[in-house]
């Protein structure tokens, strides 16, 4: 999946439109030193990423391959955060699990360079990490529907939906309120629930049509790529082995390759590190959707703690962001033009973020240094559009952000969500 998603992303030039045409970049915090590697290095490394991609695919040098994916992949998702999304983030995860199984001793041409590393059985940890992992994506996801937006407002899929009335079949249901009403309800149950039946063996079948259902009728109303696909392909990994069996079986008949007669088992008992590592990940997996909890006001107005959290399409947010440098030797002041600056995209993902709005302002302050103005202020006016809700004032415009720092911290200048009046006062003051 992986392979045949990087080809498309190179094909459709999304190299060069995201990493290479951009002036300025948003990296994580943490990680501002993962810069873009210029047009040829760009390519090099998604021509990196591809053939570590099939080194995986067909157990080729497969540690190798695993942790160059991971490398690569995970180098390329930190360079923008304007580029988030929860299937990247997905990907990189399972790449880091993939690391740490025998995946290759199995079906894989790294068996038939080596014939005595083949093996008919791994421990059951090997498979349940990705069956844990996946089970965690599902549950969240659904925790995340459980706000008073999504089950009691319906919302944004009672704004989203009637734009697909055209479709055959279901287009003229999709105006009807109740429409969305089940569907946000499903949906917040799909996810909550669909691991668990996923698991039993007599509910196994039926839970994965509800799996192709769900994400086929995803894939057809929303443009997100590859990630009803991904999670269609990786939710297989809750079948039993004699399913994967009688798949491979038939890859074989058609590779004339034999398979050993007599059992073998894997020697991989979990060495203390190893276990250590996966306890780590799994309860760093577990409590990260929990960081909103740390931060005051509403999560979708903030986005504090949003990224890394499995929240798939939960809100309909449009920001507008106004920025003026003032120079305090001489008073003056300049209104900036954003998209001297930035992309389309990174406009979009900039004006409704907090810390992108705030490394914006950054960027604006060291430009205006270098243009010769030694403490250069930067503040700015963004109004903000929420799940059908009227534009309100988003950031207090009198707060210097050039002067502000980045951290795990509250942002104390991100006003609240529902103090109408404080919004007043701030306006009045402007």
């Amino acid at each position: 999946m992986m392979l045949a998603s990087i080809v498309r992303f190179m094909l459709k030039g999304w190299v060069t439109e995201l990493y290479v045409l951009p002036k300025v970049y948003f990296p994580y915090y943490g990680f501002e030193w993962v810069k873009p590697l210029g047009e040829t290095g760009m390519y090099a490394l998604f021509g990196l990423m591809a053939l570590s991609a099939l080194g995986i695919m067909l157990g080729l040098f497969y540690r190798w391959s695993a942790v160059l994916f991971f490398l690569s992949f995970t180098y390329v998702e930190l360079i923008d955060k304007t580029n988030y999304l929860n299937h990247y983030y997905f990907v990189s995860v399972v790449a880091f699990l993939m690391i740490l199984v025998p995946a290759q001793r199995h079906f894989s041409l790294d068996v038939l360079r080596k014939p005595h590393t083949w093996v008919s059985h791994v421990p059951r940890w090997a498979v349940l990490i990705f069956q844990l992992q996946l089970g965690l994506v599902y549950f969240y996801a659904g925790v995340a529907k459980l706000n008073p937006d999504w089950l009691l407002e319906a919302m944004p899929l009672r704004y989203w939906l009637p734009a697909h009335t055209h479709l055959p079949l279901i287009g003229p249901l999709l105006d009807k309120v109740w429409v969305a009403y089940l569907f946000c309800w499903f949906g917040a149950f799909y996810d909550l629930t669909i691991p668990f039946f996923l698991n039993w063996r007599k509910s196994r079948l039926l839970a994965y049509f509800t799996v192709v259902v769900f994400h086929v009728l995803t894939a057809v109303l929303f443009q997100i790529g590859m990630f009803p696909y991904i999670m269609m392909v990786s939710t297989l990994i809750f079948f039993s082995a004699g399913f994967h069996e009688k798949v491979l079986n038939w890859f074989r008949s058609i590779a004339n390759v034999r398979q050993p007669a007599f059992p073998k088992f894997a020697e991989l008992s979990a060495q203390p590190l190893l276990l250590n590592l996966l306890a780590l990940h799994f309860i760093l997996q577990v409590l990260v959707p929990w960081r909103f909890m740390l931060y005051p006001d509403k999560l979708f107005w903030t986005e504090q703690g949003y990224r890394f959290s499995w929240r798939v399409m939960l809100m309909e947010k449009t920001g507008t962001a106004f920025f003026y440098v003032r120079d305090p030797e001489t008073g003056g002041e300049t209104e900036i033009n954003n998209r001297d600056y930035l992309t389309v995209a990174q406009e979009k993902q900039m004006s409704t973020q907090p810390d992108m709005l705030l490394q914006f302002a950054h960027m604006l302050r060291d430009d205006f240094k270098r243009k010769g103005i030694s403490a250069p202020e930067v503040r700015t006016e963004t109004y903000i559009s929420m799940n059908g809700r009227g534009s309100r004032l988003f950031l207090d415009p009198n707060v210097n952000l050039a002067a502000e720092q980045e951290s795990f911290l509250p942002k104390t200048w991100i006003l609240p969500f529902n103090d109408d009046k404080l919004q007043q006062e701030a306006v009045g003051q402007k």
